[in-house]
């Protein structure tokens, strides 16, 4: 039985209360502690069971952000012992073992990137990305200035949260719309932006356009920084597998009011309207000048070379129901 609080933060999830990479990793590992403190299996299989169970209601909720199943693997792969005492006692282990590592990655990725910039720069950023603004923190921390070009990302508007959070730091922001990029590029001196996912290929899969401002920061002459954790690498790409692109409502674009408006006339019998709003979009390597990541910086066509060193060849579904 999974329990209450996997599946609200399940749900959480899948509506971004929780947001971010880091923290839908953080939160999924947290439900699976909860699950393996309040089990009330009476055998190991059983309690196995229910831990995969707790992973698969997770999993299913954004399968675009690969950190999400990453952090899934790292526990259920942890989860060893003969009785239902040993393998909660390893649960819980391995996920403390996980948000530790977590908090460190965060920090050292952040003194990797802050090298690349430099006192006076000026970054535009894109969506919010906690492992992108550890950059900017830890260049603050050196005592560097730096100020920040803020797209607003919509439909959503992302951006508001990382101008509100550059702002707590006393970073001076120029927010923006999207379509107003172009126009400021040549006041930037960096693109810095996060990932959801990262291909073998080097291709970067963060939140929809990010390409087209990668693509137009290249035609300007712009590097574009990508700060992403190890934790965002997608392993199934190693085996030729490509990223699911996740489809948002049509709700976040267009309300039912707007639909209305739009529709007033229309037959009927044909729609004729149809509202798309895919979350990611994929930016191919010649476009990103440097990935950056808690184990270094890497051009994009050498992360197959970290990537194979974290996961091997591939990967498996340690949450799949067993035969």
């Amino acid at each position: 039985m999974v329990h209450e609080e996997v599946e609200e933060t399940a749900a959480d999830i899948a509506e971004m209360e929780i947001r971010g990479a880091a923290t839908i990793a953080r939160a999924a590992a947290d439900a699976l502690r909860t699950q393996a403190h309040e089990s009330e299996a009476d055998s190991p299989e059983a309690f196995r069971e229910e831990l995969r169970a707790a992973a698969r209601r997770l999993h299913e909720t954004r399968p675009t952000a690969v950190s999400l199943p990453n952090a899934l693997r790292y526990v259920l792969r942890g989860m060893e012992g003969d009785s239902v005492v040993d393998l909660r006692a390893s649960v819980v282990e391995t996920v403390e073992e996980f948000e530790a590592e977590l908090d460190v990655a965060q920090e050292n990725l952040g003194q990797v990137g802050a090298n690349r910039l430099r006192d006076g720069d000026t970054v535009m950023t894109h969506c919010h990305s906690t492992d992108a603004l550890s950059c900017v923190k830890a260049a603050l921390e050196d005592g560097k200035e730096i100020s920040a070009v803020v797209k607003e990302t919509r439909p959503r508007k992302q951006g508001h949260i990382t101008a509100r959070q550059l702002r707590e730091w006393g970073v001076d922001v120029t927010l923006v719309v999207d379509n107003a990029a172009r126009r400021y590029l040549d006041d930037v001196d960096h693109v810095l932006v996060g990932a959801d996912s990262i291909a073998a290929d080097g291709s970067v899969v963060n939140k929809i356009g990010t390409s087209g401002l990668a693509v137009n920061a290249r035609e300007r002459g712009v590097p574009v920084m990508v700060a992403a954790q190890t934790l965002k690498l997608h392993p199934d790409t190693l085996t030729g597998h490509t990223v699911e692109i996740e489809m948002r409502d049509e709700s976040e674009v267009l309300t039912e009011s707007e639909r209305a408006d739009i529709a007033a006339g229309d037959d009927p019998e044909d729609p004729g309207l149809t509202v798309e709003n895919p979350a990611f979009d994929v930016t191919p390597p010649r476009y990103v000048d440097a990935i950056v990541t808690e184990r270094g910086q890497f051009p994009p066509e050498s992360i197959v070379t970290l990537m194979r060193e974290l996961y091997g060849g591939g990967t498996t579904e340690p949450w799949a129901k067993q035969e």
